[in-house]
Formats: structure tokens, C-alpha cells, sequence
């Protein structure tokens, strides 16, 4: 899948509960996802995403499936009554929903230090920032949901986890020098967390392949590979394998151009002791 989210989506979690009502429904017509795709002309994929909740289920396809299914409207009413929702879009509820699970993350950060490893008072300043400015609720909501997310840092086997971050996110003084300062102590703390390893790509490199923007690679429980990127238009996920082999590449090709684990830290301890 490789789709841009529009302003509005339906609610991930009850995507979800209408994917595990299909693929009950379609077990207990005694059908597999592959032989289900072939009678819808859909192929294996499509029917195990609908069923994962990672693609919504279109109201057409909906009436062909109770049909199908004999499901007597089932999936219809599903559909026709999923719930909006306003404070986080569909691709951001679902990244935040493999995040949780995945045994292995990689990210690739440009501009910004990556999201688990932000204080409170840099993602506050962050948010902030956003234009249109979110008003009061939906920003403690994003604040709230953003250092929530750091709970997969300190779980009992946490995931094995791979940081490459350009500079410029650690030089710029974003939230004032206090919040700056107090963020370089932060991550200068996690560069030695068990699991967990963070190196820096440096300004003086005359290249490097993390021009095109920041990308997040993730390994589900079930070894499924992803990646999730962002820009100015929007978030992206990504699931072909193709796709998601480039970018595993490039995050390879990212590591052997960024400091040594040990060198990366040495520079976060300089840019500690110059704040």
C-alpha cells in the first residue's frame, strides 16, 4: 500500500473490529484469503489489509462481501457506521499501533529529534509550532500521545531500536536553551540505553542518502517489514516490498555514512558542555 491520507479518516480502531468480523465471516464460509480475492477479482493482499484494518472497507466491496459472505448487512452497517475521528488521522493511529507492537524500529531524522526520544518540553515546542496552530485540547492530546509512546522504551523486552539523527536537529535551539539543553542531556542519557543505538550524521559530509526526508522502518511480531515516512504534504505508508527494500537500504547506507555509536556520543557530549 502506498496512499496519501486525505483531512479526514475513520477511526483505526474500529477498522479493525470490522476486519476481524470479515475474516470470521469469511472462515466461516470456509474460504482462505487467497480464494476470497479470487471470486472478488482483489488479490491476497487487499483482503488480509481490509482484515488487519489497514485499509478501510469501501461500501461497495462491503455489499458484495454480505452477499458473498451471507452476512445479511453486516459489513454494510460497518461501514455506514464507523466513527470519525478528529484528534488523530488514520495514518497516525495506525503507525502508533505497530509502533507498539514492532520488535525492531529504525528512524532516520533530519530536522527534528525523533519523536521517542523528545522531552515533554521539546515536543511541546514542537507542537506549538504547527501551522494551523491546534487549539488547546487537541495540543495536550498530542503532547500526551507523543510522550505516551515512549512507554515501548522501558517495556520488559522492548524492541531492538536504531536512531540515525542529522545534526542540525541537535543544534537547533528549539523551545529556547533551556528546553535545548535539557533535550541534548536527554538523549546524551538514552545513547548508552540498553538496545538501543543513536549515532549522528554529521554536517561536514559532502553527501549523504537522507536528502529526501525522514523515514521510519519497523518490524512487526509477525516479521512483517513497513516503513512510514512524512513530509509537508502528508504521511505515507509503505508495505510493497520494493519500496520498503530502498528504504531499508538507504537506512543502511545512512548508518555507515553517520558517526560510530561511540563517536556520536562523544559529539553529544560536546554539544552538552557548549550549551
Amino acid at each position: 500500500m502506498n496512499s496519501r491520507k486525505p483531512p479526514r479518516k475513520k477511526n483505526f480502531s474500529a477498522m479493525r473490529m470490522l476486519g476481524v468480523q470479515l475474516s470470521t465471516a469469511r472462515r466461516a464460509a470456509g474460504l482462505t484469503q487467497r480464494a476470497l480475492g479470487e471470486r472478488l477479482m482483489l488479490d491476497e493482499e487487499t483482503i488480509a489489509s481490509i482484515e488487519q484494518g489497514r485499509r478501510p472497507l469501501k461500501p461497495d466491496l462491503a455489499e458484495l462481501l454480505d452477499e458473498l459472505l451471507g452476512t445479511k448487512g453486516m459489513l454494510s452497517a460497518g461501514v455506514a457506521n464507523l466513527p470519525e475521528i478528529d484528534q488523530f488521522p488514520l495514518f497516525a493511529e495506525q503507525y502508533m499501533l505497530h509502533e507498539r507492537e514492532a520488535i525492531a524500529l529504525s528512524w532516520y531524522d533530519a530536522l527534528v529529534v525523533p519523536g521517542l526520544l523528545q522531552t515533554e518540553a521539546y515536543a511541546r515546542a514542537l507542537l506549538r509550532s504547527h501551522l494551523p496552530p491546534y487549539d488547546d485540547d487537541a495540543l495536550e492530546a498530542r503532547i500526551a500521545a507523543r510522550i505516551g509512546r515512549q512507554e515501548i522504551l522501558h517495556r520488559k523486552v522492548p524492541p531492538t531500536l536504531s536512531f540515525v539523527v542529522w545534526e542540525p536537529a541537535l543544534v537547533m535551539p528549539i523551545g529556547g536553551r533551556e528546553t535545548h539543553l535539557a533535550q541534548l542531556k536527554h538523549l546524551y542519557e538514552y545513547a548508552e540505553f540498553p538496545g538501543l543505538s543513536l549515532q549522528i550524521l554529521p554536517l561536514n559530509r559532502t553527501s549523504h542518502v537522507g536528502t529526501a526526508g525522514p523515514f521510519t522502518l519497523l518490524e512487526t511480531a509477525d516479521h512483517q517489514h513497513l516503513a512510514y515516512t512524512e513530509s509537508q504534504r502528508g504521511s505515507q505508508w509503505v508495505s510493497a516490498p520494493d519500496e520498503v527494500s530502498i528504504l531499508a537500504r538507504k537506512y543502511a547506507m545512512l548508518r555507515t555514512q553517520a558517526l560510530t555509536i561511540e563517536d556520536s556520543r562523544s559529539l553529544l557530549g560536546r554539544l552538552v558542555g557548549e550549551q
